[in-house]
């Protein structure tokens, strides 16, 4: 029988602790809801990271069920995404549930000397509200398919760093749950590409992340290798993810 789970911790616990089911439940609150079956959780919530998404997990049977529930209960509007192959086979058992693309999940484990030792050079910074527009510049120029922007609902907040006076890298806090902090935004002008401006802003975030919330994660394209790169010498662990939705 289906059990819906009533806190954050209750889905911790029945996923293992997965950051990917556990992410996307955010807080539980403002519409977020998880549920569980046997060897499998689904957690769904709207507007994260800029869609209505349900986090799969688990058993590829118990998952098809409780994907079919979450349809039912959230409207065919979220888009059910989880590890490539277990997602391969929820949609191929689920009718009108297509693939949509494929992307990768990365992970960011806590404890000491999460994202490693950030080398001597350009100062990182949180960037205060009077930046955003030198943010929002940046974004539209070198980065102008982000997810994270100034001002959107779950982005909380930037960080930066300057190259003579002006904003050369920047990378967000946004849309972190309670246990995982979400690196997004990350984006550098095209001119100073190259120099490891990015590689060292998302350290700097990804420590405070980790600090804040434990762990971090980040979503990245899969045809993206240099950032990928970037992340791993972070200490990132990649996992390519499917997202589909309902004809």
């Amino acid at each position: 029988m289906v059990r819906e789970l009533r806190s954050v911790a209750e889905v911790r616990a029945a996923c293992g602790d997965d950051d990917l089911p556990v992410w996307v439940a955010q807080d539980l609150t403002g519409g977020a809801r998880a549920w569980a079956l046997g060897q499998a959780v689904v957690s769904a919530a709207p507007e994260v990271s800029r869609r209505d998404r349900i986090g799969v997990w688990g058993d590829p049977a118990d998952a098809v069920e409780l994907v079919r529930h979450a349809l039912a209960e959230m409207g065919p509007s979220y888009r059910p995404f989880g590890e490539a192959g277990l997602m391969a086979e929820v949609a191929a058992k689920i009718d009108g549930l297509e693939v949509a693309g494929g992307f990768s999940w990365m992970s960011l484990p806590g404890g000491p000397g999460a994202a490693g030792q950030a080398p001597a050079g350009d100062a990182v910074e949180w960037l205060g509200g009077d930046a955003e527009g030198e943010v929002s510049a940046l974004l539209a120029e070198h980065a102008p398919t982000s997810y994270a922007v100034p001002g959107a609902p779950g982005v909380r907040r930037w960080a930066g760093t300057r190259v003579r006076g002006r904003l050369a890298a920047v990378a967000a806090d946004a849309w972190s749950a309670p246990s995982v902090g979400l690196l997004a935004g990350v984006a550098t002008a095209a001119p100073l590409r190259g120099r490891g401006l990015a590689e060292r802003v998302c350290r700097w975030v990804s420590e405070r992340l980790v600090a804040a919330h434990g762990r971090a994660a980040l979503m990245v394209d899969d045809d993206n290798p240099a950032a990928i790169g970037v992340y791993e010498r972070l200490g990132y662990r990649r996992m390519r993810v499917l997202a589909t939705h309902v004809r």
